[in-house]
């Protein structure tokens, strides 16, 4: 046998450590401790926690949201059942188009009419 062979049968895979550094949430998550509650009470309002900015929920996108996208998988969720995604204003058409084309869309209307009390 080969010993360059020999050596990757042998090679043990090596578990990695989670990143160090600052927690990195994303936009529109709540932290894994959050209880979850502080909703405004209404059927598909965005939760807020103080103190947490509302970023875009793009991949690597860290601008302010503007824009809440309410939508649902129908095949999970019921039809009341809203999720959130947030967009900033570059991002918006993007993210409605992914979601519009899987029919998920339900809403888009801007942040501070979803985080209103």
């Amino acid at each position: 046998m080969d010993r360059r062979v020999a050596a990757c049968k042998n090679r043990r895979r090596v578990a990695r450590s989670p990143p160090s550094g600052p927690l990195h949430f994303g936009a529109g998550r709540l932290p894994p401790w959050s209880s979850g509650t502080g909703t405004s009470g209404s059927p598909g309002r965005v939760a807020t926690v103080l103190g947490m900015d509302l970023t875009c929920s793009a991949r690597g996108c860290r601008n302010p949201a503007r824009w809440s996208l309410l939508w649902n998988n129908p095949k999970l969720h019921t039809p009341d059942r809203r999720k959130t995604w947030l967009a900033c204003d570059e991002h918006k058409q993007s993210l409605s188009d992914f979601l519009d084309a899987r029919s998920f869309l339900r809403d888009v209307e801007p942040v501070d009419a979803s985080s209103d009390a």
